[in-house]
């Protein structure tokens, strides 16, 4: 055991007199130790409630023979976050909570780890520490809000975003948006739709991570304890196996991963996420075999924002497995990679079929022939970015108009605000990358506001920023190289014509060869805004969006 290193033999006599400082005893020392990664906190609404998951995955692995010990993760609330310098401390904690989980399972020789994220960056910020220490590790997230209702209508977070628009063009009274208000979020949980959070913990069983359910189970429903005490169970048959996450997330299993992300119209923040957990896992995933998978992936579901069903439909549906089992049909999964629950991905979806078919379509009839997500390149993105296809109305699938730029967010929003965004136009956001903001800000007030005005049919936003999961519309993000290194967004000007072709996946500045290249010799990017602080570290270390924003001293 790799906790004999705190704990064996008379050298170690002075660690355990610390273990007894805490009131361990030697049963307890004498078995297995397991890092319990909570991230419980008293701000983000989908870790208010993970001292309770907590509780149950310890009494799994008290249960199974282990000596569970509890350690904190930080985690940011994106929603609460949003729209101000908040939001730009949001990606990068990521890498904060990647770095912290390794830190303290190496420095306490933790034989196994569970994992307890929700929200949208402790997911794949834990699983890149899986990784990277590379022990027998399980996650069990803390599971998705049940939706609001207003109206006689579902609606989620996306929607009180959406109803700023609304409010701000007269759409609706001062007493309609208290009620939305205090309908919204009416539980604890991850936000209901198929945003970031929900995305990833679905994800992390496609990868085989966790349990069946991790990703769908409701937050306040009975099986998510039940789940939570599983892998307290599973966690001990792991580390008796001695099965590591890198025997389970292989190429295959990316591969897995990459096409549930298409069939279940994920949050485009996946294509930061997967690539930077990939990297740790020493498996390279890029854009382009993104977009393989897309173009051979047919899209089975359309949750919030893309849709009108919430998680607690999917879960009900059948869940990730009965989405893989769906895809399995057409010979899409690599159904011999493993999961933490030690059988392989066909064995463990075969008794998953689908319960609904109005919530995941066939194979037969999809909503679509090609995966949720998009990637597009052209001139304005030499090396890529990224958009939510399915969630983006059919009319402006194909579009060309007048950019209309901005040097923030901000900026951005005071004009859609003010009303100075037409039909037809471009909205450019620039210098929101992971080095020019710094941290790549979530850009979902401005689209939010744009849906809520009646304009996300008939007007596109481009941005080296990202969005949230909870975007929807012709929002095209993550475009790389972003303002910050010099590239070709930072020279667009008002009134420069953008063509944006989603089917074909491209993007163009329809402006001449020779005009861009006397731009580009008179181009000096700005310097990130913010100068100091952790922030100030990030901008110098962090790689392109195209890369998974991963950071690299290199």
């Amino acid at each position: 055991m790799r906790s004999e290193n705190v704990k064996k033999d008379y050298t170690k006599a002075p660690h355990r007199s610390l273990f007894r400082a805490m009131g361990y005893v030697d049963e307890e020392l004498d078995r297995p130790l397991i890092g319990v990664v909570n991230s419980q906190n008293e701000i983000v609404p989908g870790h208010i409630h993970l001292d309770t998951i907590a509780k149950a995955v310890k009494e799994g692995i008290r249960a199974a023979g282990g000596t569970p010990i509890e350690v904190p993760a930080i985690a940011v609330c994106d929603g609460i976050a949003m729209n101000h310098i908040g939001m730009r401390y949001s990606l990068v904690s990521r890498e904060l909570i990647a770095d912290s989980v390794e830190t303290m399972a190496i420095a306490h020789q933790f034989d196994g780890l569970v994992l307890i994220p929700n929200c949208d960056k402790t997911v794949p910020g834990m699983l890149m520490a899986a990784a990277r220490v590379n022990i027998p590790t399980i996650v069990v997230s803390g599971g998705p809000m049940l939706a609001g209702d207003f109206e006689g209508k579902k609606i989620s977070l996306s929607q009180m975003f959406e109803a700023v628009g609304s409010k701000s063009a007269g759409k609706i009274t001062d007493q309609q948006l208290c009620t939305m208000e205090d309908n919204a979020c009416p539980t604890c949980g991850s936000c209901s739709g198929m945003f970031t959070a929900n995305s990833m913990n679905c994800l992390t069983e496609a990868v085989g991570m966790g349990l069946p359910g991790n990703g769908t189970i409701p937050a306040v429903a009975s099986a998510r304890i039940r789940l939570a005490k599983e892998a307290g169970f599973k966690i001990m048959d792991l580390v008796k196996a001695d099965i590591k996450p890198r025997d389970i997330m292989t190429e295959k299993a990316f591969k897995n991963a990459l096409t549930v992300d298409m069939a279940l119209g994920c949050s485009t923040n996946s294509m930061l996420h997967l690539p930077a957990i990939a990297r740790e896992a020493g498996v390279k995933i890029d854009l382009e075999s993104a977009n393989g998978m897309s173009a051979v992936t047919p899209n089975l579901c359309k949750l919030a924002p893309a849709g009108y069903h919430f998680m607690e439909h999917l879960n009900k549906a059948g869940g990730v497995y009965a989405v893989m089992n769906e895809l399995s049909k057409l010979g899409l999964l690599e159904e011999d990679a493993l999961t933490v629950n030690g059988n392989t991905i066909g064995e463990a979806i075969a008794d998953s079929p689908v319960l609904d078919y109005e919530i995941i379509k066939s194979v037969e009839a999809p909503y679509s022939k090609t995966g949720g997500i998009a990637v597009l390149k052209g001139n304005l993105a030499e090396a890529g970015c990224v958009v939510k296809r399915s969630a983006v109305a059919p009319e402006m699938l194909v579009h060309e108009g007048p950019a209309k730029v901005y040097e923030s967010e901000e900026e951005a929003m005071d004009a859609i605000l003010g009303g100075q965004i037409e039909p037809g136009d471009v909205v450019v956001i620039r210098y929101e990358g992971p080095k020019g903001g710094p941290g790549m800000r979530e850009m979902l007030s401005p689209t939010a506001s744009l849906a809520g005005r009646g304009l996300d049919n008939c007007v596109a936003l481009i941005t080296d920023g990202r969005f949230s999961g909870a975007t929807r519309g012709a929002a095209i993000g993550h475009v790389s190289p972003e303002a910050a290194e010099g590239g070709i967004i930072g020279i667009v000007e008002n009134g420069d014509t953008i063509s944006i072709n989603i089917p074909d996946g491209k993007i163009e500045l329809k402006v001449s060869d020779e005009v861009i290249a006397e731009r580009m010799k008179n181009f000096v990017p700005k310097e990130p805004a913010v100068k100091t602080g952790i922030l100030a570290k990030y901008a110098k270390l962090v790689k392109s969006a195209s890369e998974g924003a991963v950071l690299s001293a290199e």
